[in-house]
């Protein structure tokens, strides 16, 4: 496969994925803001958003306070914002025109009509209507091009860079997720607090990460902290654990591996042994969010590899 077929196809999917883990992002912070808490509180919980995302500095140039109004409108609509819902879905349509050829008539026009339709939608009317059903839209979406792409496209490599793409942009985003509540937690001084309050928060990120069900699967108890983090961290039977997109990656670049990638492999294979021999209480003593940032930086490194041995055209 030509490597500039390979890179908009990896990144058809990436900015797919990123518009939906943003939704989640923002859906999750959404529903903590009901819940009772100072002003100054709720705005940091927005802040976090952006400083976990090194947005500080963009968002600072076009508004003058961090308040709800401002980082939805921000990170959902703003075209300027490279990193906004908008930008997300307008890349990923402009990636699959540009291979339109080599994916099915069914993933392309689930791609367009996504930008068509989120195209036509105004802030203004997405705040009227509810900033949550629109969060449920954009992960429908995602979903329905997924299921498109996964249920009609031929199983080569084609398939295989969109199904590398969306592993390592989810695997970021569930860390990123994950770092938000540990940053509001600690910021706020109440980690390891099991009240009611923080029994909300918890049940709050895991349906933003489609697992409040499978949390009561596994462990038919209350919801603690180390165990949801177990849960989004080291289960590999949950789609969108850390552990499951680090085998999947490793599992993917196995089958289109070239003389040039043994290194990204190797370093893919090291994430991936991290994860599936690590246990919980090492982690949390250790630090989840220096953990986390670990993995970040990891993901990072393996998607520089990535682009370097399959992606970057020959000169």
């Amino acid at each position: 496969m030509l490597s500039r077929t390979a890179d908009h196809l990896y990144w058809m999917a990436r900015c797919t994925e990123r518009a939906e883990n943003l939704a989640r992002l923002l859906d999750v912070t959404h529903q903590m803001s009901l819940v009772p808490q100072s002003v100054a509180a709720e705005n940091q919980n927005w802040g976090a958003i952006l400083a976990l995302n090194s947005l500080e500095a963009s968002f600072n140039d076009a508004y003058d306070e961090v308040n709800a109004e401002n980082v939805l409108r921000f990170m959902v609509s703003d075209a300027k914002n490279p990193s906004s819902i908008y930008s997300c879905l307008r890349a990923a349509r402009e990636n699959a025109h540009a291979v339109r050829g080599t994916l099915t008539a069914e993933t392309w026009e689930s791609c367009n009509a996504t930008w068509i339709e989120l195209r036509e939608q105004k802030f203004e009317q997405i705040l009227s209507a509810g900033v949550g059903e629109f969060f449920d839209w954009v992960k429908l979406r995602s979903a329905v091009t997924r299921g498109v792409t996964f249920g009609t496209m031929l199983q080569d490599e084609a398939l295989h860079f969109i199904r590398l793409g969306g592993l390592l942009e989810r695997g970021d985003n569930t860390a990123r997720i994950l770092d938000v509540k540990y940053h509001v937690l600690r910021s706020n001084g109440d980690e390891g607090d099991e009240g009611t309050t923080d029994f909300y928060q918890w049940g709050a990120l895991l349906r933003s990460l489609s697992a409040f069900e499978v949390y009561r699967k596994v462990y038919r108890d209350v919801i603690t902290p180390a165990r949801v983090a177990e849960l989004l961290m080291l289960r590999m039977d949950l789609p969108r654990s850390l552990h499951a997109c680090a085998n999947g990656i490793v599992r993917v670049l196995d089958l289109i591996s070239n003389s040039h990638s043994d290194e990204t492999k190797r370093r893919a294979g090291m994430l991936h042994a991290h994860l599936h021999y690590a246990r919980i209480e090492d982690v949390l003593a250790h630090g989840l969010h220096e953990y986390l940032t670990d993995f970040m930086d990891r993901i990072y490194d393996l998607g520089e590899g990535i682009n370097r041995d399959f992606l970057i055209p020959a000169a």
